[in-house]
């Protein structure tokens, strides 16, 4: 079973934070899908018939298109690929786009997952982060999902805003709970090069968040959500039982899916494809680059991803896929860090119990072969 990715770069504004390809404005949307339309032609054969399970509108802002845009991609999909028996369909949508009949209207397009970017519940942070919505409109987007029948919601925070940490996380979190989602995504605020956020820190004008800190919001958010009941099963992402996010599971376990849309990206279980970077070669039809993956680059990225999920590293699996002696020097250089209780051993492996997944790419590092 496969995943399909579908990727609407438009926004109507940009995020301080945000370092994602995205375009500003929607005067390109219908050329785009036409042209995705023809993608979705051109790649019929890429998944090898396997069914589709999961299907995702990411962005950009999947929710400034119309429900009859986004039904033609899903109708379009489902006639050169097998989706009877698809078991997720996730649209990616910022608050201030849900009116009651915009959701009712995804609901009849068979969405059935919405991915809400909230990102925090006070006023003072959204300013300062650039989002669009206030806290009010978030709290309405859930309350008016929930009400228009969605039972599979999660929300996206941000924590490790420099300033907004402490009682401010803690009031994010405690109104999660009190929304009744289903599944939450707690990201670390990272700076990076190009953004607003970065032009502020290169003139000074912003730190990020120390180490303890770090640290001290992240212990934060995984004893408020662990408490309430929900399974922190990835780095970042937390779920009531039966509400893990499929489709990004995919990415995290190795398994097929395609990217449709400009610098949507690929795996065919041996190769990654990526579209270009840009709304108007993609348009244009510009054909998707490839790199054939090396096994180390397999095996390292099977460390990498199996690293981030509370199942860990399947050394029965690694030793079926990468051979004897890569288990053996596995189970090596994992010594140190299963002393140190960073990584744990379990029936199938070991793993890094979530508590500590903050410092995983120190453990990651560790265990690439080079």
């Amino acid at each position: 079973m496969a995943g399909l990715y579908l990727h609407i770069p438009f926004c109507k504004r940009v995020c301080a934070y945000c370092d994602f390809f995205k375009e500003v404005g929607t005067s390109r949307l219908l050329p785009l899908a036409e042209a995705m339309h023809r993608e979705l032609d051109e790649r019929k054969e890429y998944l090898g018939g396997e069914a589709i399970r999961t299907r995702y509108f990411g962005g950009g802002t999947p929710s400034l298109c119309p429900p009859e845009l986004l039904a033609g991609l899903l109708g379009h999909a489902a006639r050169i690929f097998d989706c009877s028996r698809v078991e997720e369909t996730t649209l990616e949508a910022n608050p201030d786009d849900l009116s009651p009949e915009y959701l009712e209207a995804l609901r009849r397009i068979g969405i059935d997952r919405l991915s809400i970017g909230i990102q925090s519940f006070d006023d003072d942070c959204l300013r300062l982060m650039n989002r669009r919505h206030n806290a009010a409109q978030a709290v309405d987007a859930v309350r008016n999902a929930q009400r228009a029948g969605f039972e599979n919601i999660t929300v996206d925070l941000i924590f490790g805003v420099p300033g907004f940490g402490g009682d401010t996380l803690r009031r994010n979190l405690d109104r999660t709970l009190e929304l009744g989602v289903q599944h939450v995504s707690a990201y670390h605020l990272t700076i990076e090069p190009g953004t607003a956020f970065g032009r502020r820190m290169e003139r000074g004008d912003l730190s990020p968040v120390d180490e303890e800190v770090s640290e001290a919001e992240y212990a934060l958010v995984h004893e408020t959500l662990t408490r309430a009941g929900f399974e922190h099963y990835e780095v970042s992402n937390y779920a009531l039982p039966g509400f893990r996010a499929r489709h990004n599971a995919a990415y995290w376990h190795g398994v097929r899916y395609l990217g449709i849309g400009p610098a949507a990206h690929s795996f065919d279980g041996r190769e990654r494809h990526w579209n270009v970077a840009s709304v108007e070669q993609y348009i244009d039809g510009k054909p998707p680059e490839a790199e054939i993956l090396s096994e180390r680059d397999r095996f390292n990225e099977y460390v990498m991803t199996r690293l981030r999920t509370i199942e860990g590293i399947d050394l029965e699996e690694l030793r079926k896929h990468f051979g004897a002696d890569r288990e053996a020097r596995i189970r090596k250089n994992a010594v140190p860090w299963i002393h140190g209780g960073i990584l744990r051993e379990n029936p199938a492996g070991m793993a890094i119990p979530p508590e500590r997944m903050l410092v995983s790419d120190a453990v990651i590092e560790a265990l690439f072969e080079t």
